[in-house]
Parts: structure tokens; C-alpha cells; sequence
């Protein structure tokens, strides 16, 4: 693996998702790496709103770093993929279980399903 250059962070609100965030802040710091925030609106999340999930990450983030926000709709790994694709990201760091469904019952399959099909490195955090 090369330089980082852009780190992936798909957020959702969730305890293990804002461990990430901050995993994603610390590696940006010391890559100078900006970060790209994805949400992906679906029926499991539907009652948190993407803004308040983004507000309290830009409270987090310093200034010296750049950061954007993209909300994606539709299957969450592959929108997940399809921004990291788009965005040339280095890197996905995500949390290693969020809303679903079956909480407790999975190790978290959007974070499965990302790290199996991901042609990047994947940074699952728990």
C-alpha cells in the first residue's frame, strides 16, 4: 500500500461508527490525508437524520484538515464502494457493527460485505 492520500469514513451514528471517525481523524493527522464521510440513507437509519450525524463529526474534525460529506442512497456496502471508487480513496475505515436489523446477532455484515469486495484496504474498527 502506497501513501495515504484520502480516507473513506462511512458514518451512521452509531458507537462503534463514531470510534471510527475518530480512527479516521487520527490517521488523517498523521498521513495529511483528507477524509470523505459517506452516510447511506436506507430504512434501517431513517430516524437518524444525515445532518445530525455530520454535525457532530465536523465538531471533531480540526482545521488542517479536509474533509467533504456524501449522502448515498440504495445498498449500503455498494454505495459505500461506488464512493470509494468515485472518490479515489486509499482507504475505507469503518465501524465494525452499526444499525442493522440483528444487532448483536452479526459481526456486522455491511462491514463484511465491504472488506470482502473492497479493492482497497479495509480498517474495521471495533
Amino acid at each position: 500500500m502506497g501513501k495515504i492520500n484520502k480516507i473513506l469514513v462511512p458514518v451512521d451514528g452509531s458507537v462503534n461508527g463514531c470510534k471510527a471517525v475518530d480512527e479516521a481523524i487520527f490517521f488523517a493527522q498523521k498521513c495529511k490525508a483528507s477524509l470523505d464521510f459517506v452516510y447511506v440513507a436506507s430504512s434501517i437509519n431513517k430516524d437518524i437524520p444525515s445532518h445530525i450525524v455530520f454535525d457532530r463529526i465536523w465538531e471533531k474534525i480540526p482545521e488542517d484538515i479536509m474533509a467533504a460529506k456524501h449522502v448515498e442512497t440504495g445498498s449500503i456496502h455498494k454505495a459505500i464502494l461506488r464512493v470509494a471508487a468515485q472518490e479515489k480513496s486509499d482507504i475505507i475505515i469503518m465501524g465494525s457493527r452499526g444499525l442493522g436489523l440483528f444487532k448483536g446477532a452479526l459481526i456486522g455484515s455491511v462491514s463484511q460485505k465491504v472488506v470482502e469486495e473492497s479493492q482497497i484496504p479495509v480498517m474495521v474498527i471495533k
